[in-house]
């Protein structure tokens, strides 16, 4: 038995990832259901914590994975998670050569390059993650600088006053 918490959620949305791919699924109670009979149980908070962060979409049909008919609102609600996942964790990002670097607090780097990978900004050519680190691959060293400014944080008051 696996007691790392972390693989037990990456487990359980790849097995609602197969479920939405191979059957209709159009109620959070039907994909607990459906997951309990695969061995996965799972709280109604939690799986709609799941349904939000893998991005499924509620259709006439049932819940649809990302990438569907509307790329606009999908590449929209990545922008959004990408917003989301940077207010919960980022503590830093500076800027080294070609990578940036973000630090996050511990087991935060995963789910924060996920979303970068996701979000597909320009000038990022990929992410590596550590436990509490993401090295963001840039093109050039200047899409790191533009990067490291989309990414940061805006200053609050206190900051600005102190770098004045």
């Amino acid at each position: 038995m696996n007691s790392n918490p972390h693989a037990s959620v990456l487990r359980r949305r790849d097995a609602i990832v197969r479920l939405v791919r191979e059957e209709s699924v159009r109620s959070q109670e039907e994909l607990q259901r459906l997951l309990a009979s695969r061995g996965f149980s799972a709280t109604q908070p939690t799986l709609s914590r799941d349904v939000r962060e893998l991005g499924l979409v509620k259709t006439p049909k049932g819940y649809a994975l990302p990438g569907a008919p509307d790329q606009a609102s999908d590449a929209e609600r990545r922008l959004e998670r990408l917003e989301r996942v940077l207010a919960d964790s980022l503590l830093s990002v500076r800027t080294a050569g070609t990578l940036v670097v973000l630090r996050t607090p511990p087991a935060g780097a995963h789910p924060l390059a996920r979303a970068l990978d996701e979000a597909m900004l320009p000038g990022a050519a990929g992410t590596i993650a550590g436990d509490d680190t993401v090295f963001v691959a840039a093109v050039d060293a200047s899409a790191a600088r533009a990067l490291a400014t989309r990414l940061s944080p805006p200053a609050t008051a206190h900051e600005r006053r102190r770098r004045a």
